[in-house]
């Protein structure tokens, strides 16, 4: 479906306690969480490709499927009791090229971020962060990453300069700098949430059921530590979960959406917090952020599994 208007013109290891990124789908060497987060930790370029999934459904519903995925899989051991942050920085261009990609759906389209796990009020220069590009082809999302003090992120992405790296991380690290010079990169959004996650056990080491809630956003003052006023972008009553996998989704899992009544939503947690603060009108797709339009939420975000 198409925009109804047109387009518009290693580093430093993570410390303890810091959640780990998404996970390579590696199989663990046993169920011991740990294990398996030590075999998705950042390398010196860390890269995967995936199948994602993503659904809106009312947080009223989640015990349901909390349930049912605590039977199949393993609680991330950064998810339980409420989860843990994940706060971003999104970088575009003056004409939000990266937003107008996706909002048309193009089968290529990439963004570029910055990332951090965990409490948001402690970053500093010296706190472990991710400069991450994300792209879409077809039907498989791409992510390659690196992990750099705050400082040197900012420095990279902010103040355009080459930084210190470790031996392999350099390519990546070009190819995101020339990105930032060629389409004059900016900081545009800012998305934060809390997060559970579920992972796979066995053969389905390679799983992944992500749990988003309280989704939140500026426009300005980008530094990750900053404290700063942020906005719901989505009703605090809905939440986004999202299936992960490296080949495909188990049939168990699909069925238990439909169980559930679950309906595939084309969202963006970037494009909401860039439309939130009328950045660009609001797409088709934008899940209203306040309660005047209730009983069109759900409806509003749903769309044919086409993304």
């Amino acid at each position: 479906m198409r925009w109804p208007f047109g387009r518009r013109g290693v580093p430093p290891a993570v410390a303890p306690g810091t959640p780990a990124p998404e996970g390579t789908g590696v199989p663990a060497a046993s169920n011991d969480d740990h294990v398996g987060h030590a075999l998705r930790a950042p390398s010196k370029l860390h890269a995967f490709n995936r199948y994602e999934i993503k659904y809106l459904m009312p947080v009223t519903a989640l015990p349901a499927l909390r349930g049912e995925l605590d039977r199949r899989l393993d609680r991330d051991s950064h998810g339980s009791d409420g989860g843990y942050g994940v706060w971003s920085t999104y970088y575009d261009t003056r004409d939000l090229r990266f937003y107008w990609e996706k909002i048309e759906g193009l089968k290529f389209r990439r963004k570029l971020r910055i990332r951090h796990y965990g409490d948001r009020f402690g970053v500093g220069d010296d706190t472990t962060v991710f400069v991450e590009i994300k792209q879409r082809v077809n039907r498989v999302t791409q992510k390659r990453r690196v992990a750099l003090p705050y400082a040197r992120a900012l420095d990279l992405c902010d103040r355009r300069d080459m930084v210190e790296h470790e031996p392999g991380q350099g390519p990546f690290l070009q190819e995101v700098l020339g990105l930032v010079n060629r389409l004059d990169l900016r900081p545009v959004a800012m998305t934060g949430y809390q997060r559970e996650a579920f992972v796979g056990r066995g053969a389905e080491a390679g799983l992944r059921v992500t749990i988003d809630q309280r989704l939140r956003g500026r426009d300005r003052d980008f530094h990750l530590g900053a404290d700063t006023e942020n906005r719901l972008i989505i009703p605090a009553r809905l939440a986004v979960v999202e299936f992960k996998a490296n080949e495909r989704v188990p049939y168990w899992l699909t069925d238990l959406a439909a169980e559930l009544n679950l309906s595939v939503a084309r969202i963006s947690k970037y494009c909401q917090s860039v439309e939130a603060y009328g950045r660009a009108p609001r797409s088709i797709f934008h899940v209203p952020d306040t309660d005047t339009a209730a009983d069109h939420d759900l409806a509003s975000a749903r769309s044919s599994t086409k993304d």
